[in-house]
């Protein structure tokens, strides 16, 4: 299953669920049940964005986009996590006016079966997004699995909710969880939010990457003097890299060449999805003789 496919599984599923929450939420009277309703209906909203802005972000790099379309999966996570920061503040309204105003919950089992059956769902198919996310490494896609994920807990919470209110007759838990409900649909907007907009704001890679990188020039010492101006980002799936190194000013063109291949192929079967640019960089000595350690004199000396 490819990105594509997977945000359209995002979507088909989340419809279904909203279509069978709503006519739940009505039949029972629940507040928590039509909270999960709309965070499911705010679910198809992100589905769909998920779903374009990969298709988008899929496009090759062109010339007015010479860096590719990847930022717009970030630019999706970003609404994505501000549409579920909403849905989470409009949860805690509805609980709080019908807490007010009070309420009656009728067949409250109606609700724990869609419940137990919309938790089946979102546990599967974000599973299967989840998947296709690390694979493709597709930050839209992990948000959405992230949040589909975190629903499974917040259907969770509503059951819970909809057994107290049978069991002690108190329509204030279905208030109470739906308002849990929402704050934890809150965190999960807030860090979906946070990481998407670091990587739109062309944060660097993370210090584990980062150091993959260094390790691969720290194996190329014998060909490179040093290296210097390391600069990463990532723009969706699209690894960015750029650097400066410092090789010896009397080797060839062709050899500097070689190195920088052979450095550019390395990071790239390390780090998936790469784009490194390398600008090279003569050394400092202007002595006739090359110092004892450099490597490209050692082997034209050993050739005479």
């Amino acid at each position: 299953m490819n990105k594509s496919q997977a945000a359209a599984l995002s979507i088909f599923s989340n419809t279904f669920l909203v279509i069978v929450k709503t006519a739940a939420g009505f039949l029972t009277g629940s507040v928590a049940v039509l909270s999960e309703a709309l965070n499911s209906a705010t679910d198809i909203v992100a589905s769909v964005l998920a779903y374009f802005s990969i298709r988008q972000a899929e496009k090759p790099a062109d010339t007015t986009h010479p860096f590719g379309h990847g930022k717009f999966e970030n630019l999706s996570s970003i609404v994505e996590s501000l549409i579920i920061m909403t849905a989470a503040v409009i949860i805690i309204y509805e609980a709080v006016v019908r807490f007010l105003k009070g309420s009656v919950i009728e067949l409250p089992v109606i609700g724990m079966v869609v419940m137990m059956i919309s938790g089946v769902v979102k546990f599967t198919v974000s599973g299967v997004l989840h998947r296709v996310a690390e694979r493709e490494d597709s930050i839209a896609l992990e948000a959405e699995a992230r949040n589909l994920r975190m629903d499974v807990f917040t259907n969770l919470a509503v059951i819970l909710g909809l057994i107290l209110v049978s069991i002690t007759d108190r329509v204030v838990f279905d208030s109470l969880l739906g308002i849990a409900v929402s704050i934890i649909i809150m965190k999960e907007g807030i860090s979906i939010f946070r990481r998407s907009l670091a990587e739109l704001l062309d944060r660097a890679l993370p210090e584990e990457e980062i150091r993959v990188i260094k390790n691969v020039l720290d194996a190329h010492s014998d060909f490179i003097k040093d290296y210097h101006d390391l600069r990463t980002r990532k723009a969706g799936r699209e690894r960015h890299i750029d650097l400066h190194l410092t090789v010896c000013q009397d080797e060839s063109i062709a050899q500097t060449h070689k190195t920088m291949d052979s450095i550019e192929k390395e990071i790239a079967s390390r780090l998936p999805n790469c784009n490194v640019v390398i600008h090279p960089e003569p050394c400092s000595h202007r002595s006739d003789r090359c110092p004892s350690d450099c490597y490209w004199l050692k082997v034209e000396r050993k050739k005479d």
